[in-house]
């Protein structure tokens, strides 16, 4: 009697496997979104660094920090960063550019401004919850293409450090950044609020990522070429990204937390606001 129940029961188990609905796979959930889940971002919003190995992009969030893009925009516009470095970089960490010297004075830009650690509003603000439980902040998720954390309430929201964050550098008094920035290499979601947050990389990590990481003798070291506003650039690209208040983008979260596919033994149900990479597509500009 004992086997008959034991061999019932894998019968039974067995079963509830093979009636296991089909999982989508991150990839075949982006490539069902229709037009209208994507959103072609704004060329004004759009920064372009030229390294010597090729262009960085970032997309700038003015909703969160306005007066951090407004002031990158307007340094990149006076020409600023032309010929400065990207003179730090830690491995596993940040790559961080600007003045090294410390000593240029802006024409157009302001050399230090009031930090932007959170944006404050007086009633919550939406996002697409990730719906997972987050060491660092009450909740988190996505808003307008950037990923995101917020207080209880929603009222105060801010970028996280997520991998290809853009973020400003300052010294211990938190109002003395303006011109240096720095891109996240790796999660880096300590630093959330102390810092601002205001992009996030679109391309061209694989640039970043060839930067030196020491000073040689007689080389140019990691030399910034120009800082634009893509605007103002001829014959750029344009970008368009998934729209992060969609069905499809909701579907993307949930294939994040359990990945699809038959090498996959074990799936944690899980996921975290800096797995869920946000799609983005370039457009070459015709030649």
């Amino acid at each position: 009697m004992k086997k008959a129940l034991i061999l019932t029961a894998c019968i039974t188990a067995s079963s509830i496997v093979a009636a296991t609905p089909y999982t989508k796979s991150p990839s075949e959930v982006v490539a069902g979104a229709k037009k209208s889940d994507w959103q072609e971002l704004d060329p004004q919003n759009i920064l372009k660094i030229k390294l010597q190995t090729g262009p960085v992009y970032i997309s700038l969030n003015s909703e969160l920090a306005p007066n951090h893009v407004a002031n990158i925009k307007a340094l990149a516009r006076e020409g600023f960063y032309t010929n400065l470095n990207m003179y730090r970089f830690v491995e596993n960490f940040v790559a961080q550019g600007g003045d090294m010297s410390d000593k240029k004075i802006p024409q157009k830009g302001k050399k230090t401004i009031a930090a932007e650690f959170y944006h404050s509003t007086d009633s919550g603000l939406p996002i697409t919850s990730v719906q997972a439980v987050d060491g660092y902040a009450p909740r988190t998720g996505f808003r307008n293409g950037f990923a995101v954390a917020q207080n209880q309430s929603g009222t105060k929201t801010w970028m996280t450090h997520c991998v290809g964050a853009f973020a400003m550098a300052r010294s211990n008094d938190v109002n003395s950044g303006g011109t240096e920035f720095y891109i996240t290499l790796t999660p880096q979601r300590y630093l959330d609020k102390n810092t601002t947050v205001f992009g996030q990389l679109l391309s061209g990590m694989e640039h970043v990522q060839q930067l030196k990481r020491q000073p040689v003798a007689g080389q140019a070291y990691n030399v910034i070429e120009g800082v634009s506003v893509l605007a103002d650039v001829k014959n750029a690209p344009t970008f368009k990204r998934l729209r992060t208040d969609t069905e499809v983008f909701a579907e993307l979260i949930s294939a994040r937390k359990n990945r699809a596919g038959e090498w996959f033994v074990d799936t944690p149900n899980h996921t975290d606001v800096c797995s869920v990479p946000v799609p983005v597509e370039m457009q070459e500009a015709a030649n």
